[in-house]
């Protein structure tokens, strides 16, 4: 009998070898890196922030020595690794001329790593003070700017206004606004050493006491502003008076594109017209402008004492004559004169 063949033993297989530390070690790298990034670019927003306080505090500095009141009560700067957050609490800022700006609480933000681009907030409101008509305190709810270009003259501002209000401070004069659905003020650089201003009012309610509440009080009220300055590179000076000076003194003007105002049933409107700004801080120059209602609108006037009985009697037999409404309006040696007739002292800005 043949005798079975006993089979080979299996080849044994290798134990696989155990991983080397250096591959685990590659499991940390990409967050050991991404902690060096944080590290590093820590650093890098604290050293953004140092520039911050220092670039605040030298401008502060710059504009008390020029005389300006430049005062908070606390500063904090925040946001933390992307954002540069600064938040005052009591800022107040006023100016040579009295013009002041007061806030309980005003918050900045803009990205650390663009900073020429600010969003600007003051959710509790603010106080601005007119030279000779005192404070007026302004709430609203949504109060809210923006801030561009800010190495450029003039910047690009934009400031926004929903549901606000406005309450004149003790023993301030009235101011012309109660209330706004709306208010945009927007600030634009251009070519040709120009600059771009637009103001505009929507759904407001006028303040009793003041010059637009003797016209239509209680009643909707709009407001628009549009014009072109020139020559806004000479607008430089320690205050506003001084800039002003300067640059009414290099020819510069306001290029009028659309300016309006209807309180009630009256209306003034211009398409056309240069302004500009005397040694005295009066608005000078001439528009051409378009009334409706016009002579009911002098007598209200008359009657709350906000011009004189006879020029408003003469202002209305003038528009009277003129049943297209079209009329030259000209501030000039700080008085305001519609056609011939002399009606009230000119705008004055400071």
């Amino acid at each position: 009998m043949a005798r079975r063949s006993t089979p080979p033993d299996p080849t044994p297989v290798p134990d696989p070898a155990p991983d080397r530390k250096h591959r685990r070690l590659g499991l940390y790298v990409p967050f050991a890196i991404a902690a060096m990034i944080a590290i590093a670019w820590t650093a890098v927003w604290i050293g953004i922030r140092g520039e911050a306080i220092r670039t605040i505090d030298a401008d502060a500095a710059i504009l008390r020595k020029a005389g300006y009141d430049v005062a908070w009560q606390d500063r904090r700067i925040t946001g933390w690794p992307f954002r540069m957050d600064v938040a005052f609490t009591e800022l107040r800022l006023r100016e040579p001329t009295g013009w002041g700006f007061a806030a309980p609480k005003l918050e900045a933000e803009a990205f650390a790593y663009a900073l020429d681009h600010w969003m600007i907030a003051a959710e509790d409101g603010f106080t601005f003070t007119r030279p000779r008509g005192g404070p007026v305190e302004v709430k609203g709810r949504v109060l809210r700017a923006s801030l561009t270009d800010v190495r450029q003259t003039p910047p690009a501002l934009s400031i926004e206004g929903l549901d606000v209000t406005f309450a004149s401070g003790p023993g301030a004069q009235p101011f012309s606004l109660a209330s706004a659905k709306r208010v945009e003020l927007h600030l634009r650089p251009g070519p040709d050493d120009q600059g771009a201003i637009l103001f505009k009012v929507e759904d407001g309610r006028t303040a009793p006491g003041s010059t637009l509440g003797a016209v239509g009080e209680g009643k909707p009220v709009s407001i628009i502003w549009d014009s072109i300055l020139s020559k806004v590179s000479a607008l430089k000076g320690a205050d506003l008076a001084e800039r002003s000076q300067a640059w009414s003194l290099a020819g510069g003007q306001f290029q009028v594109r659309q300016a309006g105002i209807t309180a009630g049933d009256a209306s003034l409107g211009a398409q056309a017209g240069k302004l500009a700004l005397d040694s005295d801080g009066y608005l000078s120059g001439s528009l051409d402008i378009t009334v409706r209602n016009g002579p009911q609108a002098m007598v209200d006037l008359a009657r709350a004492g906000r011009v004189p009985p006879e020029s408003a009697l003469a202002a209305a037999a003038v528009m009277a004559a003129r049943p297209d409404g079209h009329l030259p309006l000209t501030f000039q040696a700080g008085q305001t004169t519609l056609g011939a007739v002399a009606l009230a002292p000119a705008p004055k800005l400071w």
